[in-house]
């Protein structure tokens, strides 16, 4: 039997997998080597697996902050737990993402969630990869920069009349607490990842519409067109690439790339190439 991890900072999705199909799923905490010390990360692994496993022969964790530095804190807590398994493999989120879109063929590979990121994959590794930098710096395309977009056309007035008063009504917040949460309070790029929800609703707004694509367009312009390879579809796993797909696949098609596979998570495309 195999298990496939893919973790994320606030959650991570196990699955048991036995002849190619997923028979048992469940979500723990997420784990993050670059933010959790190797205690931290057994504590969260030893609730799932309180004793040593031995059925599990095959073990493959995609993880936030799995870089080549940081990898070894998640795969020496593994050991520990599947102390029998003939494999184990920890690699980064944005190798899970490039193994489930484009499988085995070669190909660009898009997160597009609270974050964003890209690689150029050759089929089987990572061969190029043009750094995010982060929501303040970076992180074109992602749910936090298109929350800063918004929040900042709210407030400057560059979206219909009455659209400040909903949105501050319906989320309940005002712009001393939206300031608060921004500026004062940790977590800020998920505060501004969660206005997707208001937009998402709000897709019939001319104005709305261009925001996202603006943002997506930003994303193939300053990430995707470095690669300089249009002749590669492109895949995107996340939950921003997932909800706005049709604005998206409106954008790949205006810079001239063909958008193949778009998912919410990875795993069902993990299970596939695995399974060959």
């Amino acid at each position: 039997m195999m298990l496939i991890a893919d973790s994320g900072s606030t959650k991570t999705d196990w699955a048991w997998i036995e002849n190619g199909t997923i028979v048992h799923r469940v979500t723990t905490a997420g784990i993050n080597p670059v933010h959790q010390g190797e205690e931290d990360i057994e504590k969260v692994v030893e609730q799932l697996f309180p004793r040593k496993n031995t059925s599990l022969k095959w073990v493959f964790f995609y993880g936030a902050g799995c870089i080549p530095e940081k990898k070894g804190v998640v795969e020496k807590v593994l050991r520990k737990v599947f102390p029998d398994a003939d494999r184990i493999e920890v690699e980064s989120d944005l190798l899970g993402a490039a193994r489930a879109v484009c499988q085995h063929q070669e190909g660009l590979a898009c997160i597009l969630g609270t974050g964003s990121n890209s690689c150029l994959y050759d089929g089987e590794k990572i061969v190029g990869n043009i750094p995010p930098l982060g929501y303040i710096l970076g992180d074109e395309g992602s749910g936090a920069v298109l929350g800063k977009l918004f929040l900042n056309a709210l407030f400057k007035g560059a979206l219909p009349d009455g659209m400040k008063e909903d949105f501050l009504q319906s989320s309940g917040l005002s712009y001393p607490e939206i300031i608060q949460r921004v500026y004062r309070q940790p977590m800020a790029n998920r505060f501004l990842a969660s206005t997707s929800l208001y937009i998402s609703e709000h897709l019939d707004v001319p104005a709305l519409r261009e925001l996202v694509k603006q943002n997506f367009r930003d994303f193939f312009h300053k990430n995707i067109a470095q690669y300089g390879r249009h002749d590669l579809p492109v895949g995107a796993i996340g939950s921003i690439a997932y909800h706005y797909r049709d604005l998206l696949q409106e954008v790949a098609e205006e810079k001239g790339y063909k958008l193949s596979t778009v998912a919410k998570s990875p795993m069902e495309g993990l299970v596939a190439f695995h399974a060959h």
